[in-house]
């Protein structure tokens, strides 16, 4: 038996992949305080019965509130002296360029906990002078005494030679939790090492507690999913949380992707709608990859699958704002107290209005394991409406339309800001809420072609699932000789973690005097530098064949495939679910068909709602449906 468990910010989705083939989806209201009380109870109910083995790939999402929410540990950072500033000096970028008095971001460190030591090392690695044996007895003194829990180290050209950091490692150690950059990000640009350090100190301990409790109370091996798509062992992410700061959605794009290829597409745009955000991405073939990924405004330096996040979900709250302008998000009501129709919440969120307009079936959520209270729902909205002179269905209608242009600017900024023409791809949406969006989003897109996964409602679940085994390991190498021997270095580096796994090269290249870089696949320099320049003429219009190319870091991946679950055909069944539903779709109210999706006919055509275990689909008028040979929901335009 295999388990995909993504925990999120409203509910945890579960997937049992049975030893016989069964696939088995379930959800259970999340417990962000102890998520992992949650985690235990699904475990139980998913293994009740078995005596077999049992493999557990989990999404975490505890280093990525503890970032959002800044609920991170006390932290320190140690830099070379005269770099103490580093975290809250940055970059000179201006994230508002004519915002008069913008609002700088504060540090996850304060100045008083910034320390610096003497030391230097040069920047083609030659140690220049190490930190003194006296001096890295003050410092541990002076972290005891601030009562730190977490100590970010990150030196001077430490990607080249680590010795320098490596000392104070020793000289920290028994302090608390004490990592290095050299360990999390060996990579030039110092703010973005030492950004990645410390972030990744900052929620270390909270990783390393949640995964010592759940694997202290779990009987069975636990690996959790990274940010690049790929699952690594529980004993590898305490020692990098910060590869899991975005760990469910990443199984979603893994999920998007693999269901998408089964019903034929390759081209698609992943769109993510749960209850705390939306998550869109963006593959050709592939998930787009990258290691410049930024989350709420902190570098982070490790690979990543490209996601873009918008607080635009189903317990997105709406709001009068101060101006008298109606707001959705990104304030969300989150498992607790929850939107208004789960009976305890009582500030109108998207599922509400949603409710309101007859889309979500207060009998069917859940299979009927949960009851939506609809005149919670009513109340809740009509209270935004009062102040906005508007009845409870116009206002409802409004805080729809408001998170769905949210989210249609999410999905211009993955594609349409990057090159790519939406018209040319299919859009996958999934999540509770995702297709209840999808094919207006499409519409207003010129899109045509609409796919809800099997399992839409555990996607990112399932894509844990059917993630591989992954460990990243890379250098940077800027003006360094000897290539191929440091790439045999970082092999051997990463088969000694993943035995057996299938090992590639890669290089991020540029013109010299650039400042960014491209990454490209690395069978020897001369065809690395060729599809270099066929990547920046893709990626900037043009290549200067004849210009000077750096090699600026090497990166090795060990990949340990799984073995993927097969889906056959849904089982076909007769008559629908409730003969008519009373649905706002297009401006007015409509009786259309309820149908569970192995009841919707192939060429069937809007307007209806598709129903499923935890998710349901709004074809508006003017698209057709079919299910396809692996479950998938296909629609398209008319």
């Amino acid at each position: 038996m295999r388990i995909g468990i993504d925990a999120g910010g409203t509910f945890t989705d579960f997937i049992v992949l049975h030893d016989g083939g069964r696939v088995e989806s379930f959800k259970i209201r999340s417990h962000p305080a102890a998520p992992e009380t949650v985690i235990l109870e699904g475990l139980a109910r998913a293994t009740a019965g078995t005596a077999g083995a049992v493999d557990v790939v989990h999404g975490s999402t505890v280093a990525t509130n503890a970032l959002l929410e800044r609920k991170g540990v006390r932290t320190a950072l140690v830099t070379t002296a005269g770099f103490e500033d580093l975290l809250a000096i940055g970059r000179q970028n201006r994230r508002e360029l004519y915002n008069l008095c913008p609002v700088l971001p504060v540090p996850l460190v304060p100045a008083d906990l910034c320390f610096g030591v003497t030391e230097r090392v040069h920047h083609d690695g030659e140690i220049a002078r190490r930190p003194p044996a006296a001096e890295m007895r003050r410092l541990a003194r002076r972290l005891r005494e601030a009562n730190v829990e977490a100590v970010a180290i990150c030196l001077l050209h430490s990607y080249r030679e680590p010795a320098n950091e490596r000392a104070l490692l020793e000289a920290l150690a028994g302090i608390g939790y004490v990592c290095a950059s050299h360990e999390v990000s060996p990579e030039f640009r110092e703010f973005e090492r030492a950004s990645t350090t410390t972030i990744n100190a900052y929620v270390g301990p909270l990783m390393d507690r949640y995964l010592g409790r759940l694997e202290a109370a779990c009987p069975h091996p636990v690996s959790i999913l990274q940010s690049n798509g790929g699952s690594m062992t529980a004993a590898q992410a305490r020692r990098h949380a910060v590869r899991t700061v975005l760990s469910g959605p990443a199984g979603g794009v893994i999920g998007a992707v693999e269901m998408a290829r089964r019903s034929g597409y390759d081209r698609v745009l992943g769109f993510d709608m749960g209850g705390t955000s939306t998550d869109v991405s963006i593959a050709v073939d592939a998930p787009r990859e990258t290691t410049e990924a930024s989350v709420d405004g902190f570098p982070v330096r490790v690979p990543m699958l490209d996601i873009h996040t918008v607080g635009a979900g189903g317990g997105s709250i709406a709001r009068v704002d101060a101006g008298g302008l109606l707001r959705v998000g990104p304030e969300s009501a989150g498992a607790v107290p929850g939107p208004a129709c789960y009976g305890v919440g009582e500030r109108a969120t998207v599922t509400d209005a949603h409710v309101v307009l007859g889309r979500i079936d207060a009998e069917q959520f859940l299979g009927g394991e949960m009851r939506i209270d609809a005149a919670r729902s009513i109340a809740a909205v009509a209270r935004v409406g009062e102040a906005l002179g508007l009845d409870p269905v116009q206002a409802a209608e409004g805080i729809v339309r408001i998170a769905g242009a949210n989210m249609e600017r999410a999905i211009r900024a993955v594609s349409v800001e990057r090159g790519h023409d939406p018209r040319e791809f299919a859009l996958v949406a999934f999540g509770g809420g995702g297709g209840l969006h999808a094919c207006e989003l499409a519409a207003h897109l010129d899109m045509r072609t609409v796919i809800v996964p099997r399992y839409a409602e555990g996607l990112s679940a399932l894509g844990m699932l059917l993630a591989d085994r992954v460990r990243d390991v890379s250098a940077g190498v800027l003006g360094v000789d000897g290539l191929e021997q440091r790439f045999e270095a970082l092999e051997a580096e990463a088969r000694a973690e993943t035995p057996g796994a299938r090992v590639t090269r890669s290089a991020d290249l540029r013109y010299e005097g650039q400042s960014y870089e491209i990454n490209v696949a690395w069978p020897n320099r001369q065809s690395a530098e060729a599809a270099f320049h066929d990547a920046h003429r893709r990626s900037y219009g043009y290549a200067v064949p004849g210009r000077a190319v750096e090699v600026v870091a090497i990166r090795v991946r060990a990949v340990l495939e799984t073995a993927k679950p097969r889906f056959g055909p849904l089982p076909k069944a007769g008559g629908p679910v409730a003969a008519k539903r009373r649905v706002r779709v297009g401006g007015r109210w409509r009786s259309v068909p309820l149908l569970r999706r192995e009841q919707v006919p192939t060429g069937a055509e809007g307007p209806m709602l598709v129903i499923d275990y935890g998710a349901t689909t709004l074809l508006p008028a003017g698209w057709r449906v079919r299910v396809d040979r692996v479950g998938n929901l296909i629609a398209t335009r008319v």
